[in-house]
């Protein structure tokens, strides 16, 4: 399927996803958004697809927020309609039960912020800058960022990056531990490639108990997120991966995790 805004491709078990507006900075409209979630029901039905990298076309921008043109268009009623669009598609980013990198090549500002936020970790580029600058337009932030902001950097910087409107670099922002690495630009893409693939070669199963362990158990208590925890500590255990894995490790050889559950 060929879409107007968004370039999609798959190879080696790892999908990527890049928002393509290159001349608007990979605004999102509500075209965009829509297509977005295409791709995500696609990635979602694809059990090939092990890892999702989302990153940007051209060399200054990620995603550079919401296309003012649109917005500047709206009322309350469709300002509101349009940010729950925006929060279903991202907020089904965010449930994909694979792994989900972020390569911030550029701005990732207001939305694009709220998009990098939403999957599972982030590399950016040494020209990479991140904020949330809607306050400057006499606007908050509507996809999701004044909650993921706080969980990702905690309240006191989140809210002085919501309230003042400035933007941080790469490096401001991985010392914030919003950002994972930093990297050239030269070398973002090879750097997340890596990373991708050293995780498409876990098993489906435990990537996928991983990542439900820890999201599900960050919304509620230890106690419970232990529990959590638990139960797919033991779901692992009705894998054909964990029967491999330690038999892998037994016989001192690389495992061939295949994925599924034993019959």
């Amino acid at each position: 399927m060929t879409y107007n805004n968004l370039l999609f491709s798959v190879e080696n078990r790892i999908g990527l996803i890049t928002f393509n507006r290159p001349k608007a900075l990979n605004a999102l409209n509500s075209e965009l958004l829509g297509e977005l979630g295409d791709v995500l029901t696609v990635v979602m039905n694809d059990e090939g697809i092990k890892v999702l990298i989302l990153t940007g076309a051209g060399e200054k921008a990620f995603v550079a927020g919401a296309d003012i043109t649109e917005l500047a268009r709206f009322n309350s009623l469709e300002a509101m309609l349009f940010g729950k669009k925006g929060q279903s598609v991202i907020n089904r980013l965010q449930e994909l039960p694979i792994p989900v990198i972020a390569a911030v090549n550029g701005f990732a500002l207001g939305g694009g912020n709220e998009i990098a936020l939403s999957s599972d970790f982030i590399y950016a580029s040494t020209n990479a800058k991140f904020g949330f600058p809607e306050i400057n337009l006499g606007l908050i932030p509507g996809f999701g960022g004044t909650q993921r902001g706080p969980r990702s950097i905690g309240m006191g910087m989140a809210k002085e990056l919501i309230f003042t409107g400035r933007m941080v670099s790469a490096e401001e922002a991985a010392a914030m531990g919003m950002v994972n690495r930093v990297c050239s630009s030269e070398t973002l893409m090879e750097e997340v490639y890596k990373t991708a693939q050293a995780i498409a070669e876990k098993g489906v199963v435990s990537l996928r108990a991983a990542k439900k362990a820890v999201n599900n158990g960050m919304n509620v208590d230890l106690a419970n997120g232990c529990e959590i925890e638990l139960n797919e500590f033991a779901l692992c255990f009705a894998s054909q991966d964990s029967k491999e894995g330690t038999a892998a490790f037994l016989e001192k050889r690389k495992p061939q995790f295949k994925g599924g559950f034993k019959g």
